[in-house]
């Protein structure tokens, strides 16, 4: 991706035009430092996490000729409390959506009198138990940055 300042106004390039200024045709050959000539240059997006941070502004990075997004720290109006209760909340979803798959095998072995597979049953009793200690980890955390990128897998 190329972005190119015009008077203060930085455009993003997906790709770099075939035909600029008076080159018609083939702008699009031209090697990086040929379009440096132009004022096209790299625009890079560095490493961020999404959870927490979102991409800023675009400015020059004159030490390394490049264009770069800064980073911007999201900011929540949600309290620390409510973050965490949302958070819980996600834990708890993802936690009824794996057990879910099995849930048609409770059921039918309850409604026969079949006894259910102890595999089953100590499947369910791990995500029970992941879950419980998502939510007591998610509590525990003392900022919202912590609480909104804190990974929930089970």
């Amino acid at each position: 991706m190329k972005a190119k300042d015009y008077n203060g106004t930085i455009k993003t390039f997906p790709a770099v035009p075939k035909s600029y200024g008076n080159i018609i045709g083939g702008f699009d050959l031209l090697s990086d430092s040929e379009l440096q000539g132009y004022g096209f240059y790299n625009l890079v997006t560095p490493e961020y996490n999404d959870s927490i941070q979102e991409l800023g502004d675009i400015s020059f990075d004159s030490d390394n000729n490049q264009f770069v997004y800064a980073i911007v720290d999201i900011t929540w109006e949600e309290t620390l409390a409510e973050l965490k209760a949302q958070q819980i909340t996600v834990a708890k979803n993802a936690a009824s959506d794996s057990l879910r798959h099995t849930d048609w095998v409770i059921i039918r072995d309850t409604e026969l009198g079949n006894t259910t597979s102890q595999a089953i049953l100590d499947s369910r009793a791990v995500v029970r138990t992941a879950c419980d200690a998502h939510e007591v980890a998610i509590n525990a955390l003392a900022d919202k940055a912590a609480v909104m990128s804190y990974l929930i897998t089970y």
